[in-house]
């Protein structure tokens, strides 16, 4: 008897340290995939800082030498729009060198998904690069006529276009705050308008201030639509999460539409009057080179974060963190380019300012709403994966 009892109470210690044993093993599991949760969280931060950091110095860097070319004696607008586009070999290193590695990874990217054809890809790339070209010419007529500080405060208005955009294509929700953004970034645009202490910028007319403005406004649009289709193509036809999507966009794109404006530079006759521009411009031959050069790189600096951030985030996103860039340029370009600052900027600038800070905002209440659903998913995860101890106790089965 006594026997019997010592094997039973034996058998109970050895269920209970198999039950703890799986708790162990579980909860160390739960415990690993949260750690390895925030891993992935911390590095889309980084992603994100990285790809921020692009957009906002090569969008600086780009208007400002942009402006300055013009300023100097510059007079080729396809020429300034072209150089906005042909620094896309910068990319070509990385596509050649990860082909091998994206060649030996298509098993599993078509066990995710089906990739599109070439045919619907060649259509996507083609029609997104065309209606870049478009967009970066509209900018480039706007930047040769409009002051600096005034042609970056009208471009943030290309958030409304493209909240209206991806209203329709991205599925986009409307908030108390993203609507307050929209209307204080629309506000700020159209009270540029009502200015007049830069209606005659280092000698433009009227007529050419007027048409200045009006570009602005049509690229901002053409650039919010551009970002929405961009988005609806990685979602629905890319279908792909991974820098080298980013790069094939970027590359295919551009090829597109660097190819529609050499075509522009060559027919308009403007190619004729390059060398001639360079041998007078104000700052030298070398400073000529070298700003074009550094203007393409900025803009390509630019275009790998602004599709990034849409990849990771949304067009909607990637756009309001560029028009916190803007109100950037407009003190910049007092210093370097003596812009005057009037009331009616500072008061443009401050609206713009407010209203990123409000879509900033709701980004925000996003992320916070979202923690507490994650952590109890994992409460509950820990939870279920704790299996029912069960006690043997005169032979028989009980739940403890």
């Amino acid at each position: 008897m006594g026997e019997a009892h010592e094997e039973v109470q034996l058998h109970i210690m050895t269920s209970h340290e198999e039950d703890k044993e799986a708790n162990s093993t579980e909860q160390m599991h739960v415990s690993s995939q949260s750690t390895i949760g925030q891993r992935g969280n911390y590095m889309r931060w980084v992603r994100l800082g990285i790809y921020a950091f692009f957009l906002l110095s090569g969008q600086s860097v780009g208007l400002l030498l942009g402006r300055l070319y013009y300023d100097k004696g510059g007079k080729s607008v396809w020429l300034g729009t072209l150089v906005q586009l042909v620094g896309f070999p910068l990319l070509l290193p990385y596509l050649i060198i990860s082909a091998p590695k994206r060649h030996s990874t298509s098993t599993d990217t078509l066990i995710h998904s089906k990739r599109p054809s070439v045919l619907i890809l060649s259509s996507v790339y083609v029609t997104l690069g065309l209606l870049v070209a478009a967009d970066c010419f509209l900018y480039s007529v706007g930047l040769m006529y409009l002051p600096v500080s005034t042609y970056s405060l009208i471009c943030s208005s290309q958030l409304a276009f493209n909240a209206f955009f991806s209203f329709f294509l991205n599925s986009q929700k409307f908030t108390p705050f993203i609507i307050n953004s929209l209307v204080l970034l629309t506000i700020s645009s159209v009270l540029l308008v009502l200015q007049t202490d830069s209606a005659d910028p280092s000698g433009v007319s009227k007529a050419k201030y007027v048409m200045g403005f009006i570009c602005t406004v049509g690229a901002s649009a053409g650039y919010g639509l551009v970002l929405s289709l961009t988005q609806l193509a990685f979602k629905k036809v890319v279908k792909r999460e991974t820098f080298s999507a980013i790069t094939d966009m970027i590359i295919y794109q551009s090829v597109i539409a660097t190819s529609a404006i050499v075509v522009g530079l060559f027919a308009s006759g403007e190619w004729k009057g390059l060398n001639r521009e360079m041998e007078e411009f104000k700052l030298g031959k070398v400073s000529y080179l070298m700003t074009l050069i550094w203007t393409a790189i900025s803009w390509q600096a630019f275009s790998v974060g602004c599709i990034g951030l849409i990849l990771e985030v949304s067009s909607l996103f990637s756009n309001a963190l560029s028009v916190l860039g803007l109100p950037i340029v407009p003190v910049m370009a007092v210093i370097f380019f003596h812009d005057k600052l009037g009331g009616i900027k500072v008061i443009s600038m401050v609206l713009a300012v407010w209203g990123f800070v409000s879509y900033l905002y709701q980004q925000y209440l996003d992320d916070y709403k979202s923690k507490p659903h994650e952590n109890k998913n994992d409460h509950n995860a820990v939870s279920n994966a704790s299996p029912k101890r069960s006690e043997v106790v005169d032979g028989k089965d009980r739940p403890s």
